[in-house]
């Protein structure tokens, strides 16, 4: 039997391991070329991982939760030849050998990890669709070989495509990523299929299924997740938790960060009322406007634009400060993973309503863990909204090689004095961290200044944005 093993390849982040997350495949599955087989977790994000070779499933080498090495066998496909082909899905006989598959391994072993994030190997790919296995037009090599009969009660999310002239009920799932939506939407595929009349199950048919109010059976419980291993106590009653991919490389980016640089902290308490006040006012019936880290984004912009210092990065080497031409403002985004900070990329072009769409949708991605290597890699400057979590400062660590970042509390109603008066106002803490070295405390002062000036008189701050 020919056999062809899939090494993990460089996912071009410059990781030497990654965790296997979740397997999209079993051993005896058929495959197509590019189809998604795995899910692995990376220092940075979670990665769709497809396979270039195309036939039957022989070796998983990894369990979920389990670390492989960059360069380390991932799975081993049996040729198609030498593989029965399903019904309604057969495999081409020479796909392992087709361009497609030739090109995801030039690509590979040029060490791109543009193939690894589930958008397909070529060019004409680029909307995103999988490509169903095409069918050979011959007959297949073993016409005796029975299709193998399901289990009494299969997994309605893990059941592979099935003939259309199968059983009515069984259902027909060709691409993985729409056995990922049932799954998390908790639609049952078997009573999809048997409505749907046992046609292919596509998104959009889950997608209604899942807007509809339908009876839905309890959730299997969860598997514990990978990152929190639970090893039994040894006798002094310790409890071990190994560090995973995404904590090492947090640990060795924060110790960086607190031995490289000699940073200070200037803090203010602002007056946000007329910024609350202000948001409210766009409020509509319809549209409820751009949310309050839409408008502290716009302003922290236009306070990098007066001082420029602080969108920069510093050349140890050369000795010097490089500014950046453009503010691609990273946002602290606490995930199941743990706290990540993608950048909304060329924040300094936008409106308020479009940082407020892009914040939104970023956030959504992060914390998904499909935020892109550019958004997770190229910021240049950080903010964080730790008041989200309730508290009123922190003395926040800048994101290495950033040389400031800027914190927001909670907003609170306090006493406060307007006009020689103690009344009722909405209070919150800016905390602003900076490097020493690349600025002294009058610059990290008018910027921490400027940003909240216009807190505090939005109407007349925003038209000069």
């Amino acid at each position: 039997m020919s056999e062809e093993t899939f090494l993990l390849p460089d996912l071009g982040e410059g990781l030497t391991d990654v965790e296997v997350v979740r397997w999209l495949v079993a051993e005896g599955d058929v495959v197509a070329v590019d189809q998604i087989v795995v899910e692995v977790e990376t220092a940075k994000s979670v990665v769709d991982v497809p396979t270039p070779f195309a036939g039957r499933v022989a070796t998983l080498h990894a369990a979920e939760g389990e670390t492989v090495l960059t360069g380390r066998p991932l799975i081993t496909v049996a040729a198609a030849e030498s593989a029965p082909s399903p019904v309604a899905a057969p495999v081409q006989p020479d796909a392992a050998d087709s361009p497609e598959a030739e090109a995801y391994r030039e690509e590979e072993q040029a060490g791109s990890g543009n193939v690894l994030i589930g958008y397909g190997t070529t060019a004409s790919t680029g909307s995103g669709r999988r490509r169903r296995p095409r069918s050979s037009g011959q007959p297949a090599a073993a016409p005796a070989a029975a299709a193998p009969v399901p289990d009494p009660a299969p997994d309605p999310v893990a059941v592979a495509a099935e003939g259309s002239g199968g059983p009515r009920g069984v259902p027909q799932v060709v691409s993985p990523l729409v056995r990922k939506l049932a799954r998390e939407k908790g639609v049952d595929l078997h009573e999809l299929a048997a409505a749907n009349g046992g046609g292919v199950i596509t998104r959009a048919h889950v997608e209604l299924a899942s807007a509809e109010p339908t009876p839905a059976e309890p959730a299997a419980p969860a598997a514990p997740a990978a990152a929190d291993p639970a090893p039994a106590a040894p006798e002094g009653g310790e409890r071990r938790i190994p560090l995973n991919g995404f904590r090492r490389a947090v640990s060795a980016a924060l110790s960086r960060s607190r031995s490289e640089i000699p940073e200070a902290t200037v803090w203010v308490d602002v007056d946000a009322t007329p910024l609350v006040e202000l948001r409210e006012s766009a409020r509509t019936a319809t549209d409820p406007g751009p949310g309050l880290l839409a408008y502290l984004a716009r302003f922290v912009v236009a306070g990098l634009r007066q001082y420029p210092v602080l969108n920069s990065r510093l050349d140890t080497e050369r000795q010097e400060i490089v500014e950046h031409d453009r503010v691609n403002l990273g946002l602290a985004v606490q995930s199941d993973r743990g706290l990540v900070v993608p950048a909304v990329l060329g924040a300094d072009t936008m409106t308020t309503e479009q940082l407020d769409r892009e914040i939104r949708a970023l956030t959504a991605r992060a914390r998904e863990g499909k935020a892109s290597a550019e958004e997770l890699n190229a910021g240049t400057f950080t903010l964080n909204n730790y008041g989200g979590f309730r508290v009123d400062g922190s003395a926040a660590i800048i994101n290495h090689p950033q040389v400031a970042i800027l914190g927001f509390g909670r907003i609170l109603d306090r006493p406060w004095v307007v006009d020689g008066e103690i009344v009722v106002r909405k209070i919150t803490q800016m905390s602003f961290v900076f490097d020493h070295r690349v600025c002294d405390g009058g610059t990290a002062s008018g910027f921490i200044r400027a940003v909240a000036d216009a807190i505090e008189d939005p109407a007349s701050a925003i038209p000069r944005l």
